[in-house]
Parts: structure tokens; C-alpha cells; sequence
């Protein structure tokens, strides 16, 4: 795999030149003593994202079944916690070079493991998503904070043997989580997805305390508060608007919409004028770098919503159990992360534009074959091969998609570049679930008929297909050939 943060296939990608610029004690791949505790508290406390960000989707049918809530509700279990990240990941990275990196990775990880606990002993819905707000928090201090961690103390070839062992490990936590998930559902219950965040937790917190502390630059860059501010309302607002659309209520949600287009060009005004923007603009200046970040909006835009309706579809409509629906996703991250090396090398053959093309476009194919197999309910012939195909073209697509973020930007911003990418994904992948239930009409109850979800899901594939085209003809007419 290639180096850096992967969740999904996105990259985020640590600034090298802001983190040679720390003194740091651990900055070397010779002293074992110093270096040896990194790895497994950053990969620890970095697994209980991924893990946490793969793992809910199975637990979703039951956390509806248990608290009797609505459709809507199970939108804002997902999206709480997807609105914080996406929106406070490029400032939560801020903070690791502002106060130290292993201070915030402790906050972010202990707030986390609160949060978890907050999760589990959650008597409502209401209690629930405030906790998964905490979490979504959590997580963006916790994950840039521990990459961040493993690029400073290692050098050289070390530091890249270092980042892609932290990479592959992400990728296999994402990977087990679904099944983990589910067998924890099954065996326990739902509130177990969260009780084991508690000890994960504990034992990376352990070993984090014995790095040794890094020390912030003198010049400290400051914080975009009044962005990221902007960005959580403007992401938030969309995203209600768009669930309360979903329940029928037009009025209300055209307003939300309405206020949050207000919101993202207050934030644009922000970001423009500003003196150290999260989100610098001129990065949107060069053709490809817009064009490759739509990309990544449509992609995993279709990807999240498909993926949130799929274990409603395999347990409520399917009668599959938690255990099966959690293993019915591992073709998905085995084939991506065993095929993403030789779909890097097919960018560098053929430049990136025609992967990225080609693969977006086979991710269609792929929720058109699953929307043509809707009725076949054999997971065999119905799900599985449309789920290799999306993962093929995932596959395709993904590397060229990363290295286009890099090659587009100016090296000084690579860093910021890749947290965009990042940013870009979770925010398309929060549109789509909030967006879901327009799918579903007016049927928002705990309980939907197993037509009525078959059809919503038939629906959404179809326009999951669509839209992961128009991500490929994008691709096609904005990254050239290098």
C-alpha cells in the first residue's frame, strides 16, 4: 500500500516539511528505546477510527430494533459522527503541530474511549448521537495526531517501512471490523461494538505515554476556529435539511438548505481572506485538483450510501444475521487492499486520468449489476458479484485518485492537500446517507417493509451507478496525462 492515512482508500498524508521542522527527541530510526512503543500505540489508537468507522453499519438494524427509532435517527447515528470528522480532521492536524502531537493523541484517544463508554451505556437515541458527536471530535484529533506521531520519529527508509506498516494495519482493522462487528452483535449485543473500544483504548494510552513527549515549534501557525467553526454548521445544516426532506417535511428542510448554502459561502469568504485558512483556496486553482476532489466526493458519496443500506437490506429483508452480513463485506477491503499496488503501477503507465476514468465507471457497473439483482435474494449470485465489481473498480480508481491530490499541489501543502482529499470523502459519504431517505418516501419508521427497502435499495443503486459515472467523466475531462 502506499504510505499514509487510508480509510476507504483515502489518504491522509503527513506535511514532512512542518514535522522536520520539530524538535523532536524520537526523530530517528536507530533508537529503539525511543521509537519502539510508536507503532503499537499509534496503531491502536488509530485501529479504534477504522474500526469504529466500518463496524456500526452491521450493528445499525439492531440499534434500530432496540431503541424503536426511525430511519432518520439511524442517519444521524452515522452522520454525527462522519459531520465532526469530516469537518474538524484538517484543524484537528493543526492542533497536533500547535500543542504537540502526543499530547492531542492522548486527548483525542482518551475523549474517544469516553465517548465509547458513552456510546455503549446510551439509554436513547438522543443520548447516542451526542455521543457519536464526541467521538467524530475525538477521532480527528486522534487519527492525524498518531500518522503524524509515526512520520516525525522515524527517517529515511524507515519512516516509509514505519508509515506502510501503519497503513496495512489500518487496512486490516477496517477489514475485520465488519465481521467482528457483527459476531459482537450477534453474541452480545450492539453495545459491544463500543465496549471494546474501552480496553483498545486503555492498552494504546499505555504505551503512548511512554513516547517521549515532542516539543512545538517556536512559531506557531494558529488555528482556523472560525472555518472549522463554519464548516461543522454549514455540514451540519445540509445534512439535517437533507434528512428532514427525507420525512416528508419540504418547508423546514428547504430552509436548513437554504441557510446551510449561506453557511458555505460565509466559510469561503472566510477561507479566502483568511491569514492561516484550513482550506487554502488557491489549491482549487489547478483543474485537476478540483476535478480529482469532485471525484472523490461522488465516489464515496455512492459508496456510503450503498454501504449504510446494504446490511438493512441482507438482515431485515434477507433474514441474514449480524454475523453473516458483517462477512459479506470482506470481498470489498480484501480485494482493494491486495490490488491497490499493481492499480498504482497503472497510473504511472498510462497517466492517471484513464484509471480514475475506467475504474469510477466499473464502480457504476457494479451497483447497476447489484440493483439488476435485487430480487435474487442468494448472496452468491445477487450480492457478491456486484460487490467485486465495485471493488475492482474502486480498486482501479483509488491510487491514481491519491497520487493526483500530491502531484497537484505544491509540495509545501501536501499534507493539507491530502487532508482535503480526506475531508472531500467523508463529506460525500455524510451527503449520501443524509440523502437517503428520499429514497424511502415518508416511510421513516423503525420497522420498514421488506418491499418498501428493496425498492428504496434497487433506487439508490441506480442513482449510486449514475452519479460514480459522472465521477468518471469528470475525471476524464479535468486530469490530463502527465
Amino acid at each position: 500500500m502506499n504510505s499514509g492515512y487510508t480509510d476507504h482508500g483515502v489518504q491522509f498524508k503527513p506535511d514532512h516539511d512542518s514535522i522536520d521542522q520539530m524538535d523532536h527527541p524520537a526523530n530517528t530510526s536507530a533508537d529503539g528505546a525511543q521509537t519502539r512503543w510508536i507503532l503499537p500505540a499509534t496503531i491502536l489508537g488509530s485501529s479504534l477510527s477504522f474500526i469504529d468507522s466500518s463496524v456500526v453499519n452491521v450493528a445499525l438494524p439492531a440499534m434500530q430494533r432496540d431503541l424503536h427509532a426511525s430511519l432518520a435517527t439511524m442517519q444521524w447515528v452515522v452522520n454525527g459522527y462522519m459531520l465532526m470528522l469530516a469537518s474538524l480532521i484538517l484543524p484537528g492536524g493543526s492542533a497536533g503541530d500547535r500543542f504537540g502531537r502526543r499530547r492531542v493523541f492522548l486527548i483525542g484517544l482518551c475523549a474517544f474511549v469516553i465517548a465509547s463508554l458513552a456510546c455503549a451505556l446510551a439509554p436513547g437515541t438522543a443520548w447516542l448521537i451526542a455521543a457519536r458527536l464526541v467521538q467524530g471530535v475525538a477521532a480527528a484529533l486522534l487519527v492525524p495526531a498518531s500518522l503524524a506521531i509515526v512520520g516525525a520519529a522515524f527517517t529515511g527508509a524507515a519512516r516509509g517501512r514505519a508509515i506502510g506498516t501503519w497503513a496495512g494495519a489500518a487496512a486490516l482493522t477496517t477489514a475485520l471490523g465488519p465481521p467482528l462487528g457483527g459476531w459482537l452483535v450477534d453474541t452480545i449485543s450492539w453495545r459491544a461494538i463500543f465496549y471494546i473500544n474501552i480496553p483498545i483504548g486503555a492498552l494504546a494510552a499505555l504505551f503512548a505515554l511512554r513516547i517521549p513527549s515532542d516539543r512545538p515549534p517556536a512559531k506557531r501557525t494558529p488555528l482556523d476556529l472560525v472555518g472549522a467553526t463554519l464548516a461543522v454548521v454549514s455540514l451540519g445544516l445540509l445534512c439535517d435539511g437533507l434528512i428532514t426532506l427525507g420525512r416528508a417535511d419540504r418547508i423546514s428542510g428547504l430552509a436548513e438548505l437554504i441557510a446551510a448554502a449561506a453557511a458555505v459561502a460565509c466559510f469561503i469568504r472566510v477561507e479566502h481572506r483568511g491569514r492561516a485558512p484550513m482550506m487554502p483556496l488557491t489549491l482549487f486553482h489547478n483543474r485537476a485538483f478540483s476535478g480529482v476532489n469532485v471525484l472523490t466526493v461522488l465516489l464515496y458519496a455512492t459508496m456510503t450510501g450503498v454501504l449504510f443500506l446494504l446490511p438493512f437490506v441482507l438482515i431485515n429483508a434477507r433474514g441474514y444475521s449480524a454475523s453473516a452480513a458483517g462477512a459479506a463485506f470482506l470481498p470489498l477491503p480484501v480485494i482493494m487492499g491486495s490490488g491497490s499496488r499493481s492499480a498504482g503501477a497503472l497510473g504511472a503507465r498510462y497517466g492517471a486520468g484513464l484509471p480514475m476514468t475506467v475504474g469510477a465507471c466499473l464502480t457504476g457497473s457494479g451497483f447497476a449489476l447489484l440493483a439488476l439483482c435485487t430480487n435474487d435474494a442468494s448472496y452468491w449470485t445477487g450480492t457478491l458479484p456486484g460487490i467485486i465489481v465495485v471493488a475492482i473498480g474502486m480498486t482501479i480508481a483509488v491510487p491514481p485518485l491519491t497520487t493526483t491530490v500530491f502531484d497537484s499541489s505544491p509540495v509545501a501543502l501536501s499534507g493539507i492537500a491530502s487532508g482535503i482529499n480526506n475531508t472531500a470523502a467523508r463529506a460525500g459519504g455524510l451527503i449520501a446517507v443524509a440523502a437517503l431517505g428520499l429514497a424511502f418516501g415518508t416511510t421513516g419508521t423503525a420497522s420498514i417493509p421488506a418491499a418498501t427497502l428493496l425498492s428504496a435499495y434497487r433506487l439508490v443503486l441506480f442513482v449510486a451507478a449514475g452519479v460514480a459515472v459522472l465521477g468518471g467523466l469528470i475525471a476524464a475531462l479535468t486530469v490530463r496525462r502527465n
